[in-house]
């Protein structure tokens, strides 16, 4: 149980580290000073600081996808409602997920390649979720069927990528986060035409 202990305060510290110094100015050295623990336990727990950085965006994007699941699998929403709260869910979990945000300023100074595995499962994750939700659309009659439904995952996931740099790096969020509702209709409204 301490060893468990011990991972959880290093996450922990970490999480709060990297949130607010990015990963470039956060140390293992000073992770482990304000975790008091040893700099041996750090390397025990985490064989590098990728290793733990991957580890605190990981746990933001299991919370990420534990919210968006409830809106998924909620069966009192039709699939409109589901798309338009997903979308909505989705900014307002990320906003608060400051090294998720930085994994997006390391797309545009230095990729960060040793998180790409975690985005890009992410990505498929989405697409998998979404994919049922625009079936289950289809099926009840509520969208028009859909060509190539790849094509349009792809192009969803686009959309709510481009949106991530200007609400999350801009600091627009708070400007533009009441009228995301609207969005959501529009790109609703285009999958039942």
């Amino acid at each position: 149980m301490a060893l468990d202990d011990t991972r959880k305060k290093i996450l922990s510290v970490a999480n709060k580290l990297f949130s607010r110094f990015g990963f470039h100015k956060t140390s293992m050295d000073e992770i482990a000073k304000i975790a008091r623990k040893a700099k041996g336990s750090l390397y025990y727990h985490f064989a590098n600081k990728e290793e733990l950085f991957t580890e605190v965006v990981s746990k933001e994007i299991v919370n990420l996808k534990n919210q968006l699941l409830i809106i998924v699998n909620n069966t009192d929403l039709n699939a409109s409602e589901k798309i338009k709260k997903y979308l909505i869910k989705r900014m307002e979990v990320l906003h608060d997920a400051a090294n998720y945000h930085e994994t997006l300023k390391a797309d545009f100074f230095e990729h960060f390649d040793f998180i790409d595995d975690l985005r890009n499962e992410l990505d498929e994750w989405e697409k998998a979720n979404l994919k049922n939700v625009i079936l289950q659309g289809v099926d009840k009659g509520e969208f028009a069927a859909v060509d190539d439904i790849e094509v349009l995952l792809d192009v969803f996931i686009m959309v709510l990528k481009g949106l991530e740099t200007p609400f999350f790096l801009q600091n627009k969020y708070e400007k533009y986060s009441p009228y995301s509702e609207s969005l959501m209709v529009i790109l609703t409204k285009g999958l039942a035409s």
